[in-house]
């Protein structure tokens, strides 16, 4: 049996989803959360999951942010976001950030059931407008941050690795056994390659693709330290 999460606070364009899902997918089990908060837990306990629809804005988030949670903490769970607000600006960044669609709240339910049917089979969905050359360059992005990731050693893959799971430099340096001046020359040497100013940049960047599927290649080959 499938499963599919409903991420929104409103409990009438929940319901919405609810009936859009079973259109596409009779044989599906359906979750809701209205937090992001929630969604972590019912992730964490329930199983693996399809797919999750997100409204973009919500109290307990700030703009992409349940969507950097999510993308940080499940990887490989396909994101749509769901959201009132169609600009065009806001489709970019959300798949820049690595949603796998982005549908309005304002369109019909056939429109949400498409949706959903092209990201379940793996493709990207974007509302119809939005034309081709936007999401070359949305690709060409994506592309460029996955050059700049395996730039980096197998040695900072892992620990950049480590501060997206918020360990502090004494603690990478522990689990390594290595000092901390040496986590630091790492760390310096990750924001250099990534083009970032901070590790909160760094993190965000690697939250924005499949930073795991990137660092497994990179361990499995012959990356030097």
């Amino acid at each position: 049996m499938k499963r599919i999460l409903i991420v929104d606070d409103h409990p009438l364009f929940r319901e919405a989803l609810h009936n859009a899902i079973q259109s596409v997918m009779p044989r599906v089990e359906i979750y809701e959360s209205e937090s992001i908060d929630n969604a972590l837990q019912t992730l964490k306990t329930v199983g693996r999951f399809k797919l999750a629809l997100l409204d973009l804005f919500m109290p307990d988030t700030n703009g992409f942010d349940g969507l950097l949670t999510l993308r940080k903490q499940f990887p490989k769970l396909p994101v749509m976001i769901v959201t009132g607000q169609e600009d065009r600006r806001l489709i970019k960044e959300a798949v820049n950030y690595g949603a796998s669609g982005f549908i309005a709240k304002t369109a019909s339910g056939e429109e949400i059931s498409q949706a959903i049917s092209e990201v379940l089979a793996g493709n990207v969905y974007i509302p119809e407008g939005y034309n081709n050359e936007q999401l070359d360059e949305v690709s060409q992005e994506r592309e460029d941050l996955s050059r700049r990731l395996f730039s980096l050693t197998r040695q900072q893959l892992i620990v950049l690795r480590m501060l997206r799971e918020g360990k502090l430099n004494k603690q990478i340096a522990y689990e390594l056994g290595v000092g901390e001046t040496t986590v630091k020359a790492h760390v310096s040497e990750i924001l250099r390659k990534m083009n970032v100013v901070s590790r909160t940049q760094a993190v965000i960047e690697a939250s924005k693709i499949d930073f795991d599927a990137i660092l497994k290649q990179a361990t499995s080959t012959s990356v030097q330290d």
